[in-house]
């Protein structure tokens, strides 16, 4: 059947390269969704990714990268290396003594809606956002919450990213969040493969959105 799929879905680069992702099934809904975990894919996979985000965030001219935890770490670091920066800020849900509880917000996300995190910016990285043109960077967004959790941390002390940056953009779900939110931000977003929201047919999946 055209547009069904079994157990992976391919998620097309711009050069024509295809990553088959496995297919998650979100609990009894019915629905599922492509997974990308960066930390079990090839070195060469990730290259990739990075190497297309790099090449859409060049065009907002960043002066920094700002990386949201944890998958997003490693992403934001070497997208900063491929636009030629020396460093990134890395956001951070392990408290240091001495950061600043004010500087932080709740955090949660769709393959982790009950893990009781928060998220926090060092205080001692604030002079690297402060007036600078940041893009934020996260591995995947899907529902949203993460960046939006990002987002207001970043208003916290003043920053509005010029781009936020995905290896994959998963479902439609939070177009709908970050525009309610920060609706002159959603055109900004920018991935290097996207995903649909995926529905049950049979032994199927099929494209929901």
């Amino acid at each position: 059947m055209p547009g069904a799929f079994k157990d992976r879905y391919p998620a097309s680069l711009p050069d024509g390269r295809v990553l088959n992702l496995p297919i998650r099934a979100l609990g009894d809904s019915g629905e599922g969704i492509a997974s990308l975990i960066l930390t079990q894919c090839s070195f060469a996979v990730e290259e990739a990714l990075a190497t297309v985000l790099a090449d859409r965030l060049r065009l907002f001219a960043p002066d920094v990268v700002a990386g949201v935890p944890t998958l997003g770490l490693p992403l934001a670091r070497a997208v900063a290396q491929r636009l030629g920066h020396s460093r990134y800020v890395a956001l951070g849900t392990s408290p240091k003594f001495w950061y600043d509880d004010a500087l932080s917000v709740g955090l949660s996300s769709i393959t982790s809606p009950e893990a009781q995190k928060r998220l926090f910016v060092d205080p001692r990285m604030l002079p690297l956002l402060t007036g600078r043109r940041v893009c934020l960077v996260d591995d995947v967004i899907s529902s949203g919450r993460s960046i939006l959790a990002a987002l207001g941390l970043l208003d916290k002390v003043g920053v509005r990213p010029v781009a936020i940056g995905a290896a994959m953009v998963q479902t439609r779900r939070w177009e709908t969040a970050l525009g309610e939110a920060h609706g002159d931000l959603v055109t900004r977003v920018q991935s290097a493969i996207a995903s649909p929201l995926l529905q049950r047919s049979g032994e199927l999946w099929v494209r929901a959105d």
